[in-house]
């Protein structure tokens, strides 16, 4: 039996549409899955995204505040002092309530000037480092708080740079009418850079005096003592890591991100009247940037540190004015770990490289690191420095200052008296005074290290 022509089609026709059907709802079905799975995924998203703005909201609200009650300081983390023992440890001074910044002696030995976040200076007096209290003369500084320090070449005053201001204010010591020291605030310098100012310096000579700004840029000012601007440098650094007058009172100097140290002569004439500000010499050796550096007491040596984890020292006795370049005595390494300070004694036979709350000393005469302290204070070092005498080693960096022996110094003096005593054997008189300047070098070293004294 045949079948008709349009029944056959339609037969043929019934399997196909069956098939369009099922492969229709199949999408529609997969199409509204993956619509309920990105809901749920874009909920989860919003859910989180939500949180995390929650956890951003939660920890800014405490920061703004935080930033609100410490305008002007220094975010340095938590300011409790760490508990420092030490052998060598001389003295800690403790009358600084927030971080002390800055710390310095005064050329006579006789007094240590700080500075801190509590809004006071103090002066505090060399010789009751041995006793078991020590006392200090506090100065307030007002509605700031001054973030560098430095005495005067007469000692009779200092000068501090103010973190908000962003200026100089000098102030004077003295007694009261009853005879006890105190401290008082003279003239602020007008404000002339929007710069932060990293370091301040005084210098005198016989013929005039100056004050230094250096700012974080490249840009040094040089003031007359009544805050008149005298000059004004561009080291050409890049930008500035230090800055710093020399102790005879005749050089500025800086370094920064490139590999040397400038040094200029703030030149008057004999009628004390400023004339020029002269470039006087270079030191040149370093590979990388120049973090610090430090002068001697008569500004015969100086030590640089620099990123190339390199210390060297310097010769810088020089006739510069016939552009006779300074000398390079020795090049010592250290641990680089990142940007340090460094610190030369007055004598130039011991330094002090410090980082973070890590300090090494190391003995000039024979390069080699003799001492090292870990955890001296509870943030990063903030200042390291000899006394003039160089018995002592201060340094800061929380809310204490550390009054360290320099044992190291007192070795190299051995050493270098005996090195002295082989040249000259010829004059009786002479070595015998080097004998007994070694005796009692060697005694003061026993005394510290808690060793028997010889006879």
């Amino acid at each position: 039996m045949s079948v008709p022509n349009d029944q056959a089609e339609s037969g043929e026709a019934q399997p196909i549409s069956m098939v369009v059907v099922t492969m229709s709802l199949g999408a529609v079905i997969l199409l509204l899955m993956l619509m309920c799975g990105l809901g749920r995924v874009t909920s989860k998203d919003d859910q989180q995204e939500g949180k995390e703005e929650e956890e951003k909201k939660t920890k800014k609200e405490p920061q703004q505040q935080s930033k609100k009650k410490s305008h002007g300081k220094n975010q340095r983390g938590p300011r409790g002092p760490k508990s420092f023992s030490h052998p060598l440890l001389a003295a800690t001074l403790k009358e600084h309530s927030d971080n002390i910044l800055d710390l310095d002696f005064s050329i006579n030995g006789k007094y240590l000037a700080s500075c801190a976040e509590d809004r006071t200076v103090r002066l505090w007096s060399v010789k009751d480092f041995k006793e078991k209290e020590h006392k200090c003369v506090r100065g307030n500084v007002e509605y700031d708080h001054a973030t560098r320090v430095k005495f005067s070449p007469d000692c009779k005053a200092f000068i501090t740079s103010l973190a908000i201001g962003n200026t100089v204010r000098v102030f004077k010591t003295g007694k009261k009418d009853d005879g006890a020291a105190q401290i008082s605030a003279g003239l602020d310098f007008p404000k002339k850079s929007s710069q932060d100012i990293i370091n301040v310096g005084l210098g005198s000579n016989a013929n005039g005096s100056f004050v230094m700004t250096a700012y974080r840029d490249t840009t040094i000012h040089i003031w007359d003592t009544k805050g008149e601007i005298l000059a004004t440098l561009d080291t050409h650094h890049m930008n500035n890591n230090y800055a710093a007058v020399s102790p005879c009172g005749r050089f500025v100097a800086s370094c920064g991100f490139t590999p040397d140290v400038k040094v200029w002569a703030v030149v008057f004439n004999k009628g004390g009247e400023f004339v020029e500000v002269r470039r006087a010499m270079e030191l040149k050796g370093h590979k990388a940037s120049v973090y610090y550096f430090s002068f001697n007491i008569d500004t015969t040596r100086t030590a640089t540190v620099s990123k190339d984890g390199t210390w060297k020292l310097w010769d810088t006795e020089v006739e510069y004015n016939k552009n006779q370049d300074p000398y390079l005595l020795y090049t010592g390494s250290y641990t680089h770990l990142g940007p340090s300070l460094i610190a030369l004694s007055a004598d130039a036979n011991s330094l002090a490289i410090a980082h973070s709350n890590r300090l090494w000393v190391f003995n000039t005469k024979s390069g080699e690191e003799e001492e090292s302290f870990e955890d001296v204070h509870a943030q990063p070092i903030a200042k390291v420095a000899f006394d003039p005498s160089g018995r002592y080693l201060a340094t800061t960096g929380d809310r204490h200052l550390r009054i360290l022996h320099n044992v190291t110094g007192l070795r190299a003096n051995i050493l270098d008296m005996e090195t002295k005593m082989k040249k000259h054997t010829t004059s009786k008189a002479l070595k015998e005074r080097l004998e007994h300047q070694i005796q009692e070098t060697r005694n003061k070293l026993a005394e510290i290290l808690g060793e028997t004294k010889e006879e």
